[in-house]
């Protein structure tokens, strides 16, 4: 089955909706996981390629800190993430654990759980308030390695993944990307800041 990005159903809204309204990308902010460590994740994910999954491509695997919302305005959000990153520094992120969930009776994922020091959640925090966004839900910092696309409870059972990691990995920047288009894969790196330093920003056509 061939591997494809975690998109889900944030990509369901129409970009440019409202009349008269400016386009719209639709952005989140995230940590990047390094390509060794995705690449060894994303091999634990293949034993599911049997099953009605969407894997995540190595490139893809990250951990979500602001969920992906429209944004009007790049440069105006890599100003607001640039601000963020000045006030903190690196840290280092723990992968923990590999399994289903987010409930393992009801499961619609295959996740790495991660844990950081009390720098992770204060991050997140921030970032919440610097973009004016909300998230209700508890913090559970992890990375998505498949979604279950139906019958969670029966893939897990057939395929039983369970396992305690000693993976470790420095973050030293954070990420603006933006989500694939519909038909699309793949996430748009906009803006890598590292943190407490100027940021670097990757070239694109708009200049961004």
């Amino acid at each position: 089955m061939p591997k494809v990005s975690e998109s889900g159903s944030d990509q369901s809204e129409d970009p440019t909706a409202g009349s008269g309204s400016s386009p719209r990308a639709r952005v989140f902010v995230a940590l990047k996981i390094a390509p060794g460590i995705a690449d060894g994740l994303a091999r634990m994910a293949l034993e599911l390629e049997r099953f009605p999954v969407r894997l995540i491509a190595p490139a893809d695997i990250h951990l979500t800190l602001v969920p992906p919302w429209n944004e009007v305005s790049i440069p105006g959000a890599v100003g607001k993430l640039r601000g963020v990153a000045g006030r903190f520094g690196e840290f280092v992120l723990e992968f923990r654990h590999v399994g289903y969930g987010p409930d393992p009776r009801r499961p619609r994922f295959l996740w790495v759980e991660c844990a950081a020091g009390p720098d992770l959640a204060q991050l997140r925090a921030s970032l919440l308030v610097a973009f004016e966004q909300t998230d209700e839900r508890p913090f559970r910092p992890h990375v998505t390695l498949a979604r279950l696309r139906a019958n969670g409870r029966t893939i897990a059972r057939k395929c039983p993944i369970d396992r305690e990691l000693a993976l470790t990995q420095r973050i030293g920047s954070i990420e603006l990307l933006q989500s694939p288009a519909p038909g699309e894969a793949g996430y748009r790196p906009l803006a890598s800041l590292p943190f407490g330093t100027a940021p670097e920003l990757p070239r694109g056509p708009n200049g961004v």
